[in-house]
């Protein structure tokens, strides 16, 4: 019989928290402390901002002091590049809590013509290190250090000694490192070593650019591993950490307003269960914003916060139609329940939309999200790209338990198959907004198409749009056959 293996206690890695939104979440923690973590990527991708909120936050949120010895910008221009997102550099150099030393490398001085060693960086490091009790340390870069070398063996051999003196010394240091044409780092060197290693990348697709992030190793730990969006604001970075979709969110069984009485009628006279995805798609004036606005007015007369993401429209343009069918949205906007945040769908990308509206949600915590539409989104990047997007999206905001609404344009003749083939099958409930004209007079009608967990009549109902608001007429015998509907005894059978 095999003797059972002794059983080894699980020992989690200490780490140090950066304090950057979004980044603490995707390494499980933070950075390794007392390790080296190396961050890399090409020009203009945000590394040594990322550095900097490392060693600022950790000053001021975590109690430990930081040194930053840049090789490339002197302590002036660090300071007035950072100041714009409110770090003062000068105040936090007074109280101790940061030390920013620049040490100017030439390059004749690192020629190979003698014994190459880093013993004078070790002094000066040191004595910064000891001035301030730092535990944390930002070098940036490492290329200015070694530019003038260029055998291998000798770089490897420096760049352990280096990481070695950082890890003696019990200091968390990021080493940041421009990328290689073929590499991540210009030498191909430094990412073996590092126990840590977070590429930046920053792409432009088709005129519209968007940052990402990777953790491409970290020792001793589990972290993610996909490709995260970020963004730089006046407020710094921030990174979205995109769900793990594994539908473990939690199904609440209370319920809201649509904003529609006749609407809650057809579900069980309740509404939408709280936190659900619900989808309003039809042809261009049916109605789909209108519904929108009601959603939201309903849940801002609850006392609830209602976050409004505009890709069409101005929110000036939004309160003033909505006026036209009896919404008065001013007072929500005045009693700072109804947040609008508007943008045009080509002025990010996707993911850099998914993170302002990350954002804007852990900024307001609402209880109800609007999208508006989301055929902008697909217009400019493509309906598969939108629909991982909206996967991911729709996750956190189930996980959140935020109850959301997206609406769609479709085009006469085809109300279903597009919207069907991208996103409807994320949606608890998907409402059908259609125009008719039998006998010759338009109207609009409405049916619910689905609504998950509930039992609903699909029985089409005309909507009436007028400045008294939006109501729904009698049941409609006369529909389009092609509208899939069901009967009157099913509905019955049903309820």
């Amino acid at each position: 019989m095999t003797p059972a293996s002794p059983k080894v206690a699980r020992r989690s890695l200490a780490k140090s928290p950066t304090g950057i939104q979004g980044l603490d979440e995707v390494t499980g923690g933070g950075l390794p402390k007392g390790r080296v973590t190396l961050l890399c990527g090409s020009a203009g991708c945000g590394k040594s901002l990322l550095a900097m909120e490392f060693l600022v936050h950790g000053a001021v949120r975590y109690g430990e002091p930081g040194v930053c010895m840049d090789f490339e910008e002197t302590e002036e221009k660090l300071r007035a590049n950072v100041a714009s997102l409110g770090f003062d550099l000068r105040d936090l150099a007074k109280r101790k809590k940061l030390l920013v030393d620049y040490v100017a490398v030439q390059r004749h001085e690192i020629a190979e013509t003698g014994e190459y060693n880093l013993e004078g960086l070790f002094i000066r490091l040191g004595h910064a290190v000891k001035a301030i009790k730092a535990k944390r340390v930002v070098l940036d870069s490492i290329e200015a250090l070694f530019s003038g070398l260029t055998d291998s063996t000798t770089l490897r051999a420096e760049l352990r000694r280096l990481f070695q003196w950082l890890e003696e010394h019990k200091l968390t240091a990021v080493v940041t490192g421009e990328a290689g044409e073929h590499t991540l780092t210009r030498h191909g060197l430094e990412e073996y070593i590092a126990d840590c290693v977070i590429a930046l990348d920053h792409r432009v697709t088709e005129q519209i650019s968007t940052r990402r992030l990777r953790i491409v190793k970290y020792r001793g730990t589990s972290h993610g591993t996909d490709e995260y969006p970020f963004l730089i604001d006046r407020e710094g970075v921030s990174v979205v950490p995109l769900s793990s979709l594994a539908l473990a969110h939690k199904a609440l069984t209370d319920r809201v307003s649509t904003g529609i009485p006749a609407l809650d009628e057809m579900m069980e006279g309740k509404g939408f269960f709280r936190g659900s995805s619900v989808l309003v798609s039809g042809t261009a004036g049916t109605g789909k914003s209108s519904l929108a606005a009601n959603f939201a007015s309903a849940a801002c007369a609850r006392g609830e916060e209602c976050l409004y993401f505009a890709f069409e429209e101005s929110p000036s343009q939004i309160l003033r139609n909505m006026r036209s069918v009896g919404l008065n949205l001013e007072r929500w906007v005045r009693k700072r329940l109804l947040h609008f945040h508007a943008m045009r769908p080509t002025s990010s990308g996707l993911e850099g939309h998914l993170a302002t509206i990350h954002k804007m949600i852990a900024k307001v915590r609402p209880r109800v999200v609007v999208i508006d539409p989301i055929t902008n989104l697909i217009s400019a990047s493509g309906t598969y790209d939108v629909k991982s997007m909206l996967m991911r999206l729709v996750d956190f905001l189930k996980v959140e338990q935020i109850t959301s609404m997206f609406t769609n344009l479709t085009f006469a003749g085809d109300p279903h198959e597009g919207t069907a083939a991208g996103v409807s099958s994320l949606m608890d409930a998907w409402i059908v907004l259609r125009d008719s004209k039998p006998n010759g007079r338009p109207r609009r009608e409405l049916y619910v198409l689905k609504s998950r967990g509930m039992a609903h009549s699909r029985e089409p109902r005309e909507l009436i749009v007028s400045e008294r608001g939006i109501e729904l007429g009698i049941v409609l015998t006369d529909h389009t056959s092609g509208t899939a509907v069901a009967g009157s005894s099913a509905v019955r059978s049903a309820k």
